[in-house]
């Protein structure tokens, strides 16, 4: 089965403390809600420390058009999605030694924060010295679920392709969507949670000589994915597009859609591939925010220390929609041990979820 070998992260320039946003929002709101101070506990709730941005929370005072917006996603997103795609190539953590551009067979490029064709990894193969016959796969409006789909349409790719090296590159700027005069609850919370991240894995079919570039003794291998969409839930997440750009929406009721719908996807999910909740020693899981991950641990009976490791990364990045997942799975990279099995899992928009089951091999 094919194997994740490389995971690194990018981090946008500026670290901003939760105090200082939730400030930030208290000048913006204070005028739109008459129980602003109590809605604010949002901020002090979540669990989150710092966030990183591409730009300082000055820049988000002043108005800016949906091109502008725009504009500055494409040209961060090629800056640190080639830095990204370099780390994972060149990764002390993972890597004997770098690997060259021109192994690459193909990009998968996920993103729900910005726009652009030609997408995002033909501008970065016009910057790192990738072969022109590498398979461009941009794949756009997956929101927090993309970093999963992207490494399950990976392991598709390889499965078909089985001497293929694929690069999952995920990019969010989840602040560049911010909207300064939407006064929706919506957008106070999603104030509260969203950040910007950038990650790059690598996987590789079973053809692939991984023993002479692999660094680390065993690395997860994906056994099996299953995508699950929820019927009649299209309010539930996503985006509102209106002529000054993406609008957030975002359903209070998603801990209790989790609560209810998570449990029987697992189930089922792992029943086909002959496991069981139990069996999990690793629970690689997308953290949408503080409630997201109670919702986890209450669904599948998971411990607190289960979900430690999401939660940490909630406290110390935010929310990086599609990115945070692969942060998550960089940690647990650092950690796994032969035969251990764990489950990785996002929800997303749809409403949807989108789950692999992995095995730490040699």
């Amino acid at each position: 089965m094919p194997q994740i070998v490389s995971v690194a992260e990018v981090h946008p320039p500026y670290v901003i403390k939760q105090q200082e946003i939730m400030n930030f929002a208290r000048n913006l709101f204070n005028n739109s809600f008459k129980d602003i101070e109590r809605l604010l506990k949002v901020f002090q709730s979540g669990q989150i420390e710092k966030r990183h941005f591409v730009k300082g929370l000055e820049w988000f005072e002043k108005e800016h058009s949906f091109a502008e917006k725009n504009d500055t996603f494409i040209e961060h997103a090629v800056e640190f999605g080639a830095k990204a795609i370099k780390k994972c190539l060149q990764s002390e953590t993972f890597l004997k030694k770098q690997l060259a551009y021109d192994e690459i067979d193909a990009i998968i490029t996920i993103t729900s924060t910005g726009v652009a064709t030609p997408s995002i990894e033909a501008r970065i193969m016009n910057r790192l010295p990738f072969t022109p016959f590498t398979k461009r796969i941009p794949i756009w409006g997956l929101g927090c679920g993309g970093g999963a789909s992207g490494l399950s349409r990976a392991y598709e790719y390889c499965l078909a392709f089985p001497n293929a090296k694929v690069l999952i590159l995920a990019i969010e700027f989840c602040s560049l969507t911010f909207q300064k005069n939407d006064r929706s609850k919506s957008n106070l919370i999603g104030t509260s949670l969203f950040a910007d991240g950038v990650a790059c894995a690598l996987m590789v079919g079973d053809g692939v000589d991984r023993q002479a570039f692999q660094k680390k003794s065993c690395v997860p291998s994906v056994l099996s994915t299953q995508s699950t969409t929820l019927k009649n839930s299209l309010d539930v997440m996503g985006w509102q597009v209106k002529n000054e750009g993406f609008f957030v929406v975002f359903s209070k009721d998603i801990p209790t859609i989790i609560e209810r719908e998570l449990k029987p996807a697992v189930y089922h999910f792992l029943k086909l591939s002959g496991y069981h909740m139990s069996e999990m020693q690793h629970f690689i899981a997308h953290p949408g925010g503080r409630k997201v991950l109670e919702a986890y641990e209450q669904s599948l009976s998971l411990s607190p220390v289960q979900t430690e490791i999401s939660a940490n990364v909630l406290k110390e990045y935010g929310n990086m929609s599609s990115v945070t997942i692969l942060y998550v799975l960089k940690r647990f990279m650092e950690i796994g041990k032969e035969d251990e099995v764990g489950l990785a899992t996002a929800l997303g928009p749809g409403f949807s979820s989108e789950m692999l089951l992995l095995r730490w091999v040699k």
